[in-house]
Formats: structure tokens, C-alpha cells, sequence
């Protein structure tokens, strides 16, 4: 089941559960069909790879892995604490997505 997500590509989020719980990163990728995002230097793995054309040397490639939507909340702008994202109608109608936390407008 697809569902609407309030997080976007370029976003800071903080992981509140999990093995990376407290670490900050910026949102890389929203998989939306799977609920999930990759958040840059959370969630590491490390991917044992055999040589191939793009990497003649092969070997142990750490990289990022999905992490579930629900295990992140949006930073807010103002104290960099997790928030909750709600929608509101700007001045120009515009539908922007603000922090609940503090009030501010996210774009």
C-alpha cells in the first residue's frame, strides 16, 4: 500500500529508534512504495561485491540501506529536535508543509 509521505529528498531527519537512534542525516532517497528512505551515513551495511566492469577490485562496499519512515522524525529548524510535519495554506496558496514543534514553514 502506497501512502502519502511528508518526507522529501534533501530533508534533515533524526532516527528516534533503532541502532542508530540520535544520529542526524539528510533524506537521499524516498522509496514511497515501501514506506522507506535512505538517510545519508544512517544505517550502514556493508555489501561483499565480486569484480565486475565498474569495479575491477571488487570486495566489502559499505554503503547506506533503506530505513523504515516511521523510525524518523523531521528535524526542526529552530532547536534541531524531532517534529512532527503538518500542511497549511500559505499566503499565495500554496499548500506548504511546516514543523508543529515551533511553527515554522519547512519550504
Amino acid at each position: 500500500m502506497v501512502t502519502k509521505m511528508k518526507l522529501k529528498k534533501k530533508d534533515r531527519v533524526i532516527v528516534i529508534t533503532g541502532k542508530d537512534k540520535g544520529k542526524i542525516g539528510e533524506v537521499t532517497t524516498v522509496l514511497p512504495q515501501e514506506n522507506r528512505v535512505v538517510v545519508s551515513g544512517v544505517n550502514m551495511i556493508a555489501r561483499h561485491t565480486r569484480p565486475s566492469q565498474q569495479n575491477p577490485q571488487g570486495g566489502i562496499v559499505r554503503r547506506e540501506a533503506p530505513i523504515h519512515a516511521s523510525n524518523v522524525a523531521h528535524v526542526d529548524p529552530k532547536d534541531n529536535k524531532a517534529t512532527r510535519i503538518g500542511f497549511k495554506t500559505a499566503e499565495h496558496g500554496r499548500k506548504v508543509r511546516f514543523a508543529k514543534r515551533s511553527g515554522e514553514l519547512i519550504d
